[in-house]
């Protein structure tokens, strides 16, 4: 396990060493003080998973998100004093796997280590599982292309496997807790903003109307349900 910490605060940086080395005793925990650094290590070093903060001493943590994925998907957590939804959606929009607020608990950072870790390595996909092919609508499961119309639309590996759980349950109600467990992990159940977030941008990369959607429906209170698109 390689880890690269971008965080200016040694406090920080040392006590999210301190929680890999915890679970994984192997783990290598490798720090950048600066956003430029830090880029410069994740292209050296391409590490399992990266622990981003914001505020930096040169660039912000969303210009490095922007810059790391032009060359890579690594996963990357942010790890940050901000909080404001603002700062979340724009974090997750980047390219973020997970957004975390800090002060966080040791447990808490961990257990969305492993989940974002799982969801990075995929979900296996059988052969049962065929291309979705819906109105202008098309998923190909076995290699995780979406198209609208013909054309290329580019989800997140998390964004993909919400899309999939949608479409497996077409016309059925997914409550919140229920998509939070099966595409985030078990102790997500209580981040709803963290769906809606995804939910919101899934909408917008698939066409769907933000104000009155017809593709996936918002069940108001309860959760979410995916409905067949057609060609209207």
């Amino acid at each position: 396990m390689k880890v690269v910490v971008v965080d200016d605060a040694p406090d920080i940086v040392e006590v999210v060493s301190l929680c890999f080395q915890l679970r994984w005793s192997g783990a290598e925990v490798l720090p950048a003080n600066d956003g430029t650094s830090g880029l410069q290590l994740i292209e050296v070093e391409s590490p399992d998973i990266v622990i981003l903060d914001i505020n930096l001493p040169d660039i912000d943590g969303f210009q490095v998100i922007r810059e790391l994925r032009r060359f890579s998907q690594v996963p990357v957590i942010m790890l940050t004093v901000k909080g404001e939804d603002v700062d979340i959606a724009r974090g997750l929009e980047l390219g973020a796997d997970d957004y975390m607020v800090k002060p966080f608990s040791h447990i808490e950072l961990l257990a969305r280590v492993d989940a974002v870790l799982r969801r990075s390595r995929g979900t296996p996909v059988t052969s049962e599982e065929r291309p979705y092919i819906a109105g202008k609508l098309s998923v190909d499961f076995a290699s995780n292309e979406v198209k609208i119309d013909g054309q290329p639309v580019k989800l997140t590996s998390t964004e993909m496997k919400l899309l999939r759980q949608l479409i497996r349950n077409e016309g059925r109600l997914l409550t919140h807790e229920n998509l939070l467990a099966k595409v985030w992990g078990e102790g997500y159940q209580d981040t709803r903003d963290l769906l809606r977030v995804h939910i919101q941008h899934l909408r917008q990369k698939l066409g769907d109307s933000m104000n009155s959607p017809t593709i996936i429906v918002t069940e108001h209170g309860m959760g979410y349900k995916f409905v067949r698109p057609t060609d209207g």
